[in-house]
């Protein structure tokens, strides 16, 4: 068997691996180790990788901003800043036909600015609106389908972790990512509420309005937000415009949330030494699957499979466009399977030399960033795809009273609106890039 073959049959082997509930990491490294062995014939390129990688990995600077962004994800969500952004949301729409679900998803996005991570937002949003659509006579379906849809902007806005883990293994720059996926981002939050609009009419009493709430409401609702703006604006706008690099706003939006939850009372002691556990065991997690990732890809690498495949894609003539939405189609059936941080580390090293050999009339320089927000895109929708959607079942979990099959009904609709923002990015490749050309050149 040749060390192409051997190759190939990794994918099927780890994909077992991975069904059969191993985790990601440990049927990487095995299944990495194992190739290596059959390829190499002796122990000593095992032995020469687990140096270099461990090291190289332990002490890459890079890396660092992943803990510090889980960090400020912990402490966002103990600074109270979920409900102060729904009750603000809520004060401006929730006099709209399905307006308090629309509130939701707007609370979600801009929590989202200041926490990188899906999970996180869904489980503070879901703690802090649930009961209120539960009030307000939301339909359980509508209510569960649209905090785990409103969760997956906390990845979709930047800061994302995700985004960052794709920077380290496409070798992209973290900046320009963030800024690419900021408008894909809004459009994202616009998309969802839209589709509660089409929901609400679609679906009688679904989700009522509620009264209108004076001007001076509003303005006092907003202002109770400020610390909200002033970290995205620290962060965010630290690094689009040079003045700190991604790892330096990550410390600073630390700082910021956790002052901002210590004045709040949400950062005790017993809350602080929690969220740096959580921090610790989710950093070490995420270290060891690129741990895993680098000796699977060092494998892959010795075995020509990327090179092979980008070679037969190029001498076969297909059009780009077509293996393009072959990738997408490929990551939407296996989110109905696997997260998306296992979907983004078993296959972005295979596919970014592919999609670089590809001409689709953009610089090639912005094609890995391009690829990289249509990735980010199509991962965060098997956070609600069923049967293994990450948001739906912490959504589900909060809401005692809807089946997860209802929760599985009232995410369908979002679904379906992912899918259509995804082709809309496919199509017109500058919304995506426009900011990153106005700010970078």
């Amino acid at each position: 068997m040749s060390s192409f073959q051997i190759g190939l049959l990794s994918f099927p082997v780890l994909l077992t691996l991975i069904f059969l509930r191993i985790p990601l990491a440990a049927a990487m490294f095995f299944v990495g180790l194992t190739g290596t062995y059959l390829i190499s014939g002796n122990t000593r390129m095992i032995d020469s990788q687990l140096k270099t990688f461990t090291y190289g990995n332990l002490t890459n600077y890079s890396l660092s901003i992943i803990p510090l962004f889980l960090l400020m994800s912990e402490f966002a969500t103990r600074g109270g800043m979920s409900r102060s952004l729904f009750k603000a949301a809520e004060a401006f729409l929730g006099h709209r036909k399905g307006g308090l679900a629309m509130a939701a998803i707007g609370a979600s996005a801009g929590f989202g600015a200041v926490c990188g991570s899906s999970l996180a937002t869904a489980s503070s949003m879901g703690k802090v609106a649930l009961p209120e659509l539960k009030r307000a006579g939301y339909s359980g379906p509508l209510s569960t389908g649209a905090l785990a849809a409103g969760g997956t902007l906390g990845i979709l806005i930047p800061p994302s972790v995700v985004l960052v883990v794709y920077a380290i293994l496409a070798e992209e720059n973290i900046a320009k990512l963030f800024t690419a996926a900021f408008l894909p981002g809004f459009i994202a939050m616009l998309g969802y509420m839209v589709t509660i609009a089409i929901y609400t009419r679609v679906v009688p009493n679904s989700g009522a309005a509620l009264p209108r709430q004076p001007y001076a409401d509003r303005m006092r609702a907003l202002w109770n937000v400020w610390p909200v703006a002033v970290i995205f604006g620290l962060v965010i706008g630290g690094i689009y415009t040079g003045a700190f690099s991604p790892t330096a706003a990550a410390a600073v939006g630390v700082a910021g949330t956790g002052i901002v939850a210590l004045a709040n009372g949400g950062l005790t002691r017993s809350a602080l030494r929690d969220s740096l556990l959580a921090t610790a065991q989710t950093a070490a997690m995420i270290f060891f699957i690129v741990l895993a990732a680098q000796v699977f890809n060092s494998f892959l690498s010795a075995a020509q499979v990327p090179q092979s495949l980008a070679t037969y894609f190029i001498e076969a003539e297909l059009n780009p466009w077509t293996i393009l939405i072959g990738m997408l189609v490929l990551y939407l059936v296996l989110g109905t399977v696997m997260d998306s941080l296992a979907m983004i580390f078993l296959t972005v090293p295979i596919f970014i030399p592919i999609i670089a050999q590809l001409n689709f009339g953009i610089p090639p320089a912005e094609v890995g960033i391009w690829f990289g927000i249509l990735v980010l895109m199509s991962a965060e929708i098997g956070l609600i795809t069923p049967p293994v959607g990450l948001n739906l079942f912490v959504i589900n979990a909060m809401a005692k009273d809807v089946s997860i099959g209802q929760t599985y009904r009232g995410a369908l609709p979002f679904v379906l609106s992912d899918i259509l923002r995804i082709i809309l990015l496919v199509a017109f490749p500058s919304i995506t890039l426009g900011l990153v050309r106005l700010f970078y050149g």
